[in-house]
């Protein structure tokens, strides 16, 4: 059977790189047999303003010199995707998706159904002119696409062209109900699903605390974390990210060496969906500053998920590593992830091996 995973592998984002890679590889685990690949289908005009995002000069967080590491990452993301990526050849078209000709094909995870995205929007990704005896959905995300009377008819017609679906978020899962007249399966994001290979990020072995995009959090927050770092002795780093205010840039990092910066915080602050789940991967403490509608709803939704109270800063957040009344607990998180875990891995199983 030749398997093909349509996702968003060709942006340069951690989160998307990563949860493409995973899929992929649970994928081959549980089918060694079959053909496994992520679909290399290119969407110029997602690819290309996500290409230039990564070169805009933000005066009050950087420097020339961070500016001069961060061009370099989507070098970094081509690379990986050539060496670390099971791909098809480049497919621009329908057409030529469809003539790799694919037994089954699996759409997600990420932002593929954001059918208000103007620039990542397709119908191929909901489906519509696939040719393949099995189409599954795993672990897609509406964004922040809400369910209405005036849907585009592709989504409605592709959706219901779905062997199977199954959700990330609440969102999603609404939509789904609402269109497809039953309920899909609630699924964990595809990192959860496979480890990654470990790749030393070149920090020095310091401890430290690690932002990944917690955007506007307020100043006086922000300040008296970094001052609680001086006073403590721990270095401050953002995971591919710039800040003047950050010990050294950490910017320039290759997916994997980002997964690493995780592994060894001491905690983390972040502001998107993957900064939460790779937080929860390596057992971090963490907070979370959401300010974008899209990811209040799916961290959110994450976290009651996995039962995980708390996390959310307010206007009273004060940084103590000493103080245990807002420390997780692991061993009960980790407890529902592995059941979890089992459950959307039968997902996989199931629907691809149903005929």
């Amino acid at each position: 059977m030749k398997i093909g995973i349509l996702t968003h592998q060709y942006i340069n984002n951690y989160g998307a790189f990563l949860q493409a890679y995973a899929l992929r590889e649970a994928v081959a685990e549980m089918f060694p047999d079959d053909q496994v690949e992520i679909i290399n289908y290119m969407n110029v005009k997602h690819s290309l303003i996500n290409i230039l995002g990564w070169f805009r000069f933000y005066k009050d967080r950087e420097n020339f010199k961070a500016w001069k590491q961060k061009i370099r990452v989507p070098r970094n993301f081509s690379n990986a995707r050539k060496n670390q990526m099971v791909m098809s050849p480049v497919c621009f078209t329908l057409n030529q998706v469809n003539k790799q000709r694919y037994d089954c094909i699996l759409v997600g995870s990420d932002e593929v159904w954001n059918f208000k995205d103007k620039k990542s929007n397709n119908p191929i990704k909901f489906g519509i002119g696939l040719e393949c005896s099995k189409l599954i959905a795993y672990a897609p995300s509406v964004g922040k696409s809400e369910y209405s009377s005036e849907l585009p008819k592709y989504v409605t017609e592709g959706l219901n062209k779905f062997k199977a679906i199954s959700a990330r978020d609440q969102l999603t899962f609404e939509l789904v109900s609402k269109v497809v007249g039953k309920e899909p399966t609630i699924v964990l994001d595809p990192t959860f699903l496979h480890g990654f290979p470990i790749e030393k990020a070149p920090i020095p072995k310091k401890p430290y605390i690690l932002f990944y995009y917690c955007e506007n959090l307020p100043n006086h927050i922000k300040n008296q974390i970094l001052q609680y770092a001086l006073d403590n002795g721990l270095q401050v780093y953002g995971a591919g990210e710039c800040d003047k205010k950050y010990s050294s840039i950490t910017v320039n990092l290759k997916p994997f060496e980002w997964v690493d910066m995780f592994r060894n915080a001491e905690y983390v602050f972040t502001g998107t969906f993957h900064g939460a789940v790779f937080s929860i991967l390596n057992n971090c403490q963490f907070s979370v500053y959401l300010t974008n509608e899209s990811r209040i709803r799916k961290v959110r939704a994450l976290l009651k998920e996995l039962n995980i109270q708390n996390r959310e800063i307010d206007e009273e957040f004060v940084l103590d590593l000493k103080t245990k009344d807002r420390v997780i607990d692991y061993n009960k998180v980790n407890e529902i992830v592995n059941v979890r875990r089992m459950e959307s891995l039968e997902y996989l199983r199931k629907n691809i091996n149903d005929i």
